[in-house]
């Protein structure tokens, strides 16, 4: 295996993390060092985990256990959070019940579970902090409560519908009401309506005569003068009472009558809002429905379900500035943002036009613009600075090809770009996090312009300075206070490897401040001092850990949740390869379980597994989401087999190219590192290649598809389990990044779609599919079926589960899927 740098280090799968994982003759800082001198060997034995004393006793690992309810591997801590009086709290699943019970954490370490009627001291839907520190707000289910300065809590209100909760300049909780946005005064309980919004024709007293007749009436008949006389005195009379008196509420501002809200966002002082708006109208027709025949009355019900991205149609968004004293709306036009007309697509609709043996005319009209509808950051692409003189949008193109950073210049009422990002193929929908930095008019912001997700600082009107750099992807960021640093998590020293950082705003400094070698996430206190922490490794679940920022102090470990009848299964640890890629110049990592002695005897069979989301990362070091598949890979490992999984490009954590490397042609690059992936099998791990099958699900069941269609002679057997046939009939959001519209670019779908591609099927498939799956639809099997019934395909099988949604749920749904993919492998490899 070629080693082509630090990133293509071979990396095992268990490192020294904490008392509560394993061993492993290489300690973390000699690890570290090793990696970062390149000089791990290109094969490391993988690590089992520590034998425990039930382990010794015997602990087979059997399909029936893999597959049952997983607490039996443990409650594992989640949503692990700073509660308002900065008290650790984390949430953990019931043990007879889908349901969570919420535990606080001890100054000694020690887990209590939160009383149901303590919850609202602890638990927050929303929480502020007013911006001097003095205040804190939060939001548990109908009431919202209030930190005062003395520590004492109170409830602010109760049964009152509000959200998007935000402190003003002078330490009111602002919030929205319905379509109203209402301020509280913290020290005399005031209530106050800043503002109000209607759609709808704006009122006047009078409205003006429509034809002849009307204006003849008008000025004929003196009982007509005077009731319109009457009206106009009674509406400027209630103009000047909204304007004068302190009992009346400010008029509100109105909007057409066919456009809705999307979005609305008070400045901290008060004086101006933004509101986003887009046309009335439904994202689904009435035929999309999806039946669900398993009810509790007997009879077939008829499920909403999203609309196709083939019937998808561009949105275009309205932004606003609100002079709130004014109580005038003034468009904010787009107009100024440089591409705001390019023809983005004009080589796919040549190409395709060409197609059809056509000619394409390029055209400059305005592209459909709204906000940047991010997957990773929760609310609406809209940040005010903290004294309310500065705001910041996120905008995007419907296309998928730009987003702008702007700002809005408050006096001249019109935005101003500040980044550009632009992308051939389409631009990220997470790591999209933006602000200000606190004590001045400084964005902050991620990027992929350098093709990683990076950390960048920028003075409006100036270049922006890179705070992180190099082949690494950044996310998760924190402000402190002083805008002295920004914490993050970053895979800095292995793709496969998320520690957390920070960087200091002015030397760009940074500091490491974990190094447990695994799958970490954080969430800073309150008070900065204290970093609590979920860390994984590849086969230990999800943990809490708890550590001081200074000081590099170990971190103590908060929970001990895996269960013993776990800890006694023999569980295969896989290596983290990196294997050569003959189409990138980067190879591609892939976890890998190896069978004790497998270099002896005859070649093996091999399994290779693909991940499913396309954009996600699992040949990492931490625990996986695929955590069920970790345990089949075991099983199959004890059987003989030799399994690999692997990040093919399209996965995550690799930055922008390996990313975009599927754009209009979803199935192929993946397919190329099958390949490879399959030729280091045969070279590196003792595999026959003519005893190989694939499997996967929902991305990974697509891939399944495309292999067995298109690359017949790579696998002997596949199991497609919740498949994409047809990328036509998917979602907008996830799909047109990827291809386009149907409309615009039919050969990218008919080239990515498997359903096209279903006549080169030569060896056993297993189709899976769940029917109330309202994410992947049934139906894309059942026409995938009809049209290999058409084909005459002898060599498939399906299996239907009536009550599963996308993500299976039922313990007997997921053992029969896998005892059936078991079965074809055993019987055709």
């Amino acid at each position: 295996m070629q080693q082509i740098g630090l990133r293509s280090s071979v990396i095992f799968g268990m490192g020294v993390i904490m008392s509560a994982c394993s061993t492993t003759d290489i300690s973390n800082e000699t690890q570290a060092a090793a990696v970062e001198r390149n000089e791990l060997p290109a094969i490391v034995q993988p690590v089992q985990p520590a034998t425990s004393a039930a382990q010794q006793n015997g602990g087979a690992i059997t399909l029936e256990q893999i597959m049952a309810d997983p607490k039996w591997l443990g409650r594992q801590p989640q949503n692990a959070a700073w509660a308002p009086d900065g008290t650790m709290i984390y949430a953990r699943q019931q043990a007879d019940s889908k349901l969570n019970d919420y535990f606080r954490i001890s100054e000694t370490g020690e887990s209590d579970k939160i009383a149901p009627g303590e919850l609202h001291l602890f638990k927050a839907d929303e929480q502020v902090t007013s911006h001097d520190g003095r205040y804190i707000a939060w939001k548990y289910a109908d009431s919202v409560f209030i930190k005062m300065p003395d520590g004492e809590v109170v409830r602010l209100t109760h049964g009152l519908p509000l959200q998007d909760l935000q402190f003003s300049t002078d330490n009111r909780l602002m919030a929205r009401h319905h379509d109203s946005i209402v301020a509280f005064n913290l020290t005399t309980g005031q209530q106050q309506v800043l503002l109000s919004w209607i759609f709808a024709e704006a009122p006047t007293a009078n409205k003006p005569a429509k034809d002849f007749v009307a204006r003849e009436q008008q000025s004929l008949i003196e009982y007509i003068k005077v009731q319109r006389k009457n009206r106009e005195d009674s509406f400027a009379q209630q103009k000047q009472l909204r304007e004068q008196s302190p009992a009346a509420a400010p008029a509100p501002v109105y909007f057409d009558a066919g456009e809705r809200l999307v979005a609305v966002k008070m400045a901290p002082d008060g004086k101006h809002a933004i509101v986003v708006t887009t046309a009335k109208g439904s994202h689904r027709d009435d035929t999309d429905i999806m039946p669900h025949y398993i009810q509790e009355d007997g009879r077939i019900a008829a499920v909403n379900v999203r609309q196709r991205v083939a019937d998808a149609k561009p949105v275009k968004q309205t932004s606003w500035l609100i002079d709130v004293a004014q109580g005038t709306k003034y468009e904010l036009s787009y107009q100024g943002l440089p591409g705001y007309n390019d023809d983005v697509l004009a080589d796919v609709k040549q190409e395709n036009a060409a197609a059809r043996g056509e000619d394409y005319t390029i055209n400059r009209l305005p592209r459909a613009i709204g906000l940047l509808n991010s997957w990773s950051q929760r609310g609406a692409s809209i940040r005010w600075h903290q004294d309310g003189k500065a705001v910041a949008l996120l905008l995007e193109a419907w296309d998928n090809k730009d987003s702008w950073l702007v700002t809005v210049d408050l006096a001249a009422k019109k935005l101003v770009n500040q980044h550009r990002q632009h992308d051939d193929a389409w631009i990220n929908y997470r790591h999209n996090q933006f602000g200000w930095l606190n004590n001045s008019h400084t964005l902050y912001y991620l990027s992929e312009q350098s093709g990683y997700s990076h950390l960048y600082i920028q003075k409006p009107g100036e270049a922006p300075q890179s705070l992180t750099s190099g082949q690494y992807v950044v996310n998760s960021l924190t402000l402190t206070d002083d805008d002295d640093y920004f914490y993050f998590k970053a895979n800095k020293k292995h793709p496969g490897i998320y520690e957390i950082y920070r960087v200091n705003t002015d030397s760009g400094e940074h500091e490491s401040l974990t190094d447990l070698n695994g799958m970490t996430d954080y969430v800073l206190s309150p008070d900065e001092q204290t970093l609590l922490l979920t860390h994984s490794t590849v086969t230990r679940p999800p943990e809490l850990y708890s550590a001081p920022v200074a000081g590099k102090q170990q971190p103590q470990q908060l929970t001990h949740t895996v269960s013993e009848e776990f800890l006694a299964k023999p569980w295969v640890a896989p290596k983290v390869v990196a294997i050569e890629s003959t189409h990138t110049d980067e190879p591609i990592y892939a976890r890998v379980y190896l069978p004790e002695n497998y270099l002896q005897g005859e070649p093996r069979k091999a399994v290779v597994f693909n991940h499913g989301a396309g954009y996600l990362q699992n040949s990492h070091l931490g625990w996986s989401g695929y955590f069920r598949e970790f345990m089949f890979h075991s099983f199959l490992v004890k059987q003989g087999y030799v399994v690999l999984d692997m990040d093919y490009r399209a996965s995550a954590g690799y930055g922008r190219d390996w990313r975009t490397a599927i754009y209009r042609q979803m199935g192929t690059p993946e397919l190329e590192d099958n390949r490879d992936g399959v030729n280091w099998l045969v070279a590196n791990a003792n595999v026959d290649r003519n005893r190989i099958g694939t499997y996967g699900g929902s991305y990974g069941g697509f891939l399944t598809f495309m292999a067995m269609f298109n690359e017949p002679d790579l696998y002997q057997a596949g199991a497609a389990l919740r498949p994409v046939s047809d990328w036509a009939h998917y979602n907008t959001g996830y799909t047109s990044n990827i291809l386009n519209t149907p409309d615009v670019d039919p050969i990218a779908y008919r080239r990515s779609s498997p359903i096209y591609h279903a006549e080169g099927l030569q060896k056993p498939l297993l189709i899976n599919a769940p029917m109330v799956d309202n994410n992947v639809f049934f139906v894309d099997v059942v026409r995938l079926v009809q049209r290999l019934i058409e084909l005459e395909k002898e060599n498939f099988e399906t299996a239907i589960y009536p009550v599963e949604p996308h993500g299976f749920v039922q313990p007997s749904s997921w053992l029969d899927e896998y005892r059936r993919i078991y079965a074809l492998f055993e019987e055709n490899l």
